[in-house]
């Protein structure tokens, strides 16, 4: 059995290939937008619905960025936290990413 650092090192953990919810309401959400986008799909000419698949691919890309700079934040808070724990220091607070 690897460890975190091992299985971080090949490739085993991929926390943004997990991310998904098992949330109901995150489901639901999922076909509430699917059906939204093939009633736009059918009531827009193919080259408006077209340009409105390249605004969510946008709209996809920068929410990517945002879950990474989240995860990113939230794992240095993490480990300053353990340090302050393990060590009875205050390390410094991580930065705000901006």
């Amino acid at each position: 059995m690897q460890n975190v650092l091992e299985s971080l090192y090949y490739g085993d953990l991929a926390p943004h290939e997990k991310s998904a919810s098992q949330s109901p309401e995150y489901r639901l959400l999922n076909e509430q937008i699917t059906a939204s986008l093939n009633h736009w799909k059918k009531k827009l000419a193919e080259e408006d619905f077209d340009e409105l698949e390249a605004l969510t691919d946008l709209y996809h890309q920068v929410q990517g960025i945002d879950m990474a700079s989240s995860f990113t934040h939230g794992f240095k808070l993490g480990a300053a936290m353990m340090i302050e724990v393990l060590s009875g220091m205050s390390p410094p607070a991580p930065q705000q990413d901006t």
